[in-house]
């Protein structure tokens, strides 16, 4: 990261190689509206956004192969084997955390944590794992997260020896869940923050002695990934993509508009960039457009 982030300083002046960014977007909210944030806030400095919608693991493969550029939710430990690999390959830069406080893990609607559910080592006990149905509700299969639940099921992690695990996307397991509150059903899902899950059902994620999702309870970074020879070649962009911070609120403000209110992903983004002036200038300190103009002279001009 020194080393490319050294380079972007001393190169403030350097055209940047490309003039478009290949991101790995994952089908989370979160990421999708980071994503577009990003699209919408580079394409008046001369740059374009490509998406494309691969599981974390893939990305991993792609940013090493040199056919993704960059991935803005590196979130470790939970991709730590995929990310270590790619490190030691030489292949990807870590900019550092691009939200702070995050944390996932197995999560329970707050009338079960009232019920007196606070610890994973519960779910195994018999009268609470006949409440929960023995299901554990997770995102897409081929994620590692839900990889993560398999493992902790062949190994009787918990008790979950008996469990199953119902994978769906993230709209698909929270529609579970909603259905659940509705009825105020028991049920464990995978939980994480930020994310509008947390208000809106009044989550909490339990603590786990085992480690399921990492250590520390699942408490989490957020990172941004750049493929190694995409930042030497840009630092221009690279700098950007340093400085593309949100706190965990920010990010979930803007899921909850675009996720749960079901609002238009396009209009989500840009009213977040028109709202928040002081972060864009955040974002864009030290930055150029393409050509080296004014990059927030550039980027106001289009709001």
């Amino acid at each position: 990261m020194a080393a490319a982030l050294g380079l972007a300083a001393a190169s403030a002046q350097a055209a940047d190689r490309d003039d478009e960014l290949s991101l790995v977007v994952p089908p989370w909210p979160g990421v999708t509206v980071k994503s577009e944030i990003l699209a919408q806030l580079v394409a008046p400095l001369g740059y374009q956004v490509e998406r494309q919608e691969l599981s974390s693991t893939v990305g991993y493969k792609t940013l090493t192969t040199g056919d993704s550029d960059a991935f803005l939710a590196g979130w470790l430990p939970a991709q730590q084997e995929s990310y270590d690999a790619a490190m030691a390959a030489d292949a990807i830069v870590d900019l550092g955390n691009n939200v702070t406080g995050a944390r996932m893990g197995f999560a329970v609607p707050g009338y079960v944590a009232e019920a007196g559910i606070t610890d994973a080592s519960q779910l195994g006990e018999a009268q609470n794992a006949e409440r929960f149905e023995h299901t554990f509700y997770s995102i897409e299969s081929g994620s590692t997260v839900t990889d993560f639940i398999h493992a902790a099921i062949d190994s009787d992690a918990h008790g979950l020896g008996d469990w199953e695990v119902m994978s769906s996307s993230t709209p698909g397991m929270l529609s579970e869940v909603k259905a659940a509150v509705n009825e105020q059903r028991w049920i464990v899902f995978y939980g994480w923050t930020p994310h509008w899950m947390i208000p809106e059902y009044d989550v909490h994620i339990l603590d786990d002695s085992e480690g399921v999702f990492g250590p520390d309870n699942g408490r989490s970074d957020v990172k941004t990934i750049v493929a190694s020879e995409f930042a030497e070649a840009n630092p221009n962009l690279t700098r950007l993509l340093d400085q593309f911070v949100f706190s965990a609120h920010e990010q979930s403000e803007f899921i909850k508009a675009f996720s749960l209110e079901e609002r238009d992903l396009d209009e989500v983004a840009r009213e977040w960039l028109e709202q928040h002036p002081v972060k864009r200038a955040a974002f864009l300190e030290g930055v150029t457009t393409r050509d080296g103009d004014d990059a927030l002279a550039a980027l106001e001009a289009s709001l």
